[in-house]
């Protein structure tokens, strides 16, 4: 069984900082893509970073650029998301998901397992 359970979730003030943790089980993780995505109350779900099996490749979108920065440690089945000078905006749930494949994509139909998802709130 494919399992991903994201942590690090939580407040924080606006222009602090947070690490999301997705620990990915079940499946030969450094052969798959991982992925960041989030969803706000109301609104569609969003990328957010992705990262290939091999970290050769990272994506991130325009609005966390500059400030997300996306990781992997293979050895320990794991991927981050580090969240810096945070924003209101930036006010989600966020999913970890792992890919069909090694190549890194924004494409949400390219993940196939999906974590539940871990609350950060953004305070001003």
């Amino acid at each position: 069984q494919v399992q991903l359970v994201e942590s690090g979730g939580g407040l924080v003030q606006a222009g602090g900082s947070l690490r999301l943790s997705c620990v990915v089980s079940g499946r030969t993780f450094s052969t798959s893509a991982m992925g960041w995505f989030r969803q706000a109350p109301g609104q569609e779900r969003e990328f957010v970073a992705s990262i290939s099996g091999n970290a050769g490749s990272i994506s991130t979108a325009d609005s966390v650029k500059g400030r997300f920065t996306i990781s992997r440690d293979n050895a320990k089945n794991t991927v981050y998301l580090q969240m810096n000078s945070l924003k209101p905006e930036d006010t989600a749930v966020y999913y970890c998901a792992a890919g069909r494949g090694p190549r890194s994509t924004r494409w949400a139909e390219a993940y196939d397992y999906w974590g539940q998802g871990t609350q950060v709130t953004v305070s001003s």
